[in-house]
């Protein structure tokens, strides 16, 4: 089970390019339910994730990068890249996705906890500027299905 909440971030009020980071690139195959393939770094994942927006079911199996070369490119609409940053926010990680294009400039922190209660009652720090978690329209598998203009 996950449990995360995502959060827009005021980037003015936080330098966070000096964090560990890995570029992510992924695609979707399904959006419901969302059927996900990933390459992270120099590792690759199948996901499925439940319906839900807080918690929500997910899974993870390792792919090969044969498999994800493969199945990347049945991907439907957009494919998703983006560089997160891992950063220790008391005893949480707070994972920031900057986006590059198209969705450059956007920025999402996601946070995860372990239990609904602790979701519920976390606060957010000073650089976050806007609760989005149950915003349907900053899940990535969401953004994969935008119409976007050409350039």
């Amino acid at each position: 089970m996950e449990i995360e909440r995502k959060f827009l971030i005021d980037e003015k009020a936080f330098d966070y390019t000096s964090y560990p980071y890995k570029d992510f690139t992924q695609g979707y195959l399904c959006t419901d339910p969302v059927v996900r393939v990933r390459r992270e770094g120099n590792e690759f994942f199948l996901t499925y994730k439940g319906g839900g927006k807080m918690v929500r079911e997910e899974y993870n199996l390792p792919l090969n990068k044969e498999a994800f070369d493969h199945l990347i490119k049945k991907a439907d609409g957009n494919i998703i890249n983006k560089r997160r940053y891992f950063i220790p926010l008391d005893k949480y990680t707070v994972e920031l996705d900057v986006f590059k294009p198209p969705f450059e400039p956007l920025i999402i922190a996601e946070v995860e906890f372990e239990s609904v209660e602790e979701a519920n009652a976390f606060e957010m720090p000073s650089w976050f500027k806007k609760d989005v978690t149950h915003d349907s329209a900053y899940h990535n598998s969401t953004m994969s299905k935008m119409k976007l203009k050409p350039l």
